[in-house]
């Protein structure tokens, strides 16, 4: 199936890998299965490689919801979109409706889909938060010009979607590889252990990812291993990473960061892959 570079990411997603693509390319396999990605966020790996076979995850559904609806009915998304207003009380309105929940029930998927790319769009920083309630929370970004309606994106990745074989789940990470097999690969993007106190962004999910998911993703990756299937991990550079993965390969990169919700963490940070082949 022949690349189109037109397919790239639709949503601003904290820890997003597109300027870390060259870095990852290196350590993709040449004979791959089915590609597995079971913290999808923006998708930039699997939009970058583009593989004919996949399986991605991600638990928020929301994220899921849009990709589906990308797939399924591109046409009337773009439609929907077309009706969205770069104005902070509508984006406030907009962002106060899941807060209803019998109205927010009563959307169809195409409208939630709207609604959060719109939200993503126009938010403080691109960043993607919830709160202990699960409920978006980022207050509105003030851009002159947001690309709400980004037409030739969501059509190329909608025909990449319909063209390949590519599989969505909402679920948790483990649940998301239940019936992998060997030959297939996998790359894990997790919420990022914080490298310090202050600067934790766990805010993907309302239940949030910690050290305890950390470790249960380490045994994860060790049954992998065991099975002699290979994957990939991302993650940041902290001595709690380094000694969790320290009997797998380690390769140390540097990283350019630009959404965070605030300023000075933003900029080049090392980060580490890890991998279980040669």
């Amino acid at each position: 199936m022949k690349k189109n570079r037109l397919v790239k990411p639709i949503v601003k997603w904290v820890g997003g890998k597109r300027q870390l693509l060259p870095e990852i390319e290196k350590h993709i396999p040449d004979t791959i299965s089915t590609y597995y990605e079971p913290f999808l966020g923006g998708g930039a790996v699997l939009f970058h490689l583009q593989p004919p076979k996949a399986v991605v995850n991600d638990i928020n559904e929301e994220l899921i919801n849009l990709y589906r609806v990308i797939k399924d009915n591109v046409d009337a998304l773009i439609e929907e979109l077309k009706k969205y207003r770069n104005e902070a009380d509508y984006f406030y309105e907009i962002r106060e409706l899941d807060r209803d929940k019998q109205r927010y029930s009563q959307m169809t998927p195409v409208e939630k889909a709207a609604r959060i790319l719109y939200l993503n769009k126009t938010c403080y920083n691109g960043l993607f938060r919830v709160n202990a309630q699960g409920y978006f929370n980022v207050p509105f970004g003030r851009y002159k010009n947001p690309d709400i309606v980004n037409e030739i994106t969501l059509r190329a990745v909608s025909d990449y979607f319909n063209q390949a074989q590519v599989i969505f789940k909402s679920c948790d990470f483990e649940t998301a590889l239940k019936g992998i097999r060997k030959g297939s690969f996998v790359y894990f993007d997790p919420p990022y252990d914080p490298i310090s106190d202050t600067s934790s962004f766990t805010g993907y999910g309302k239940d949030g990812f910690h050290r305890n998911e950390q470790k249960r993703l380490k045994r994860l990756c060790d049954k992998l291993n065991q099975r002699g299937i290979r994957f990939l991990l991302s993650n940041s550079k902290t001595d709690f990473i380094l000694e969790l993965y320290k009997e797998y390969k380690i390769e140390i990169v540097q990283a350019k960061r630009t959404v965070n919700s605030r300023g000075d963490r933003r900029g080049a940070v090392e980060e580490v892959l890890v991998k279980n082949y040669e």
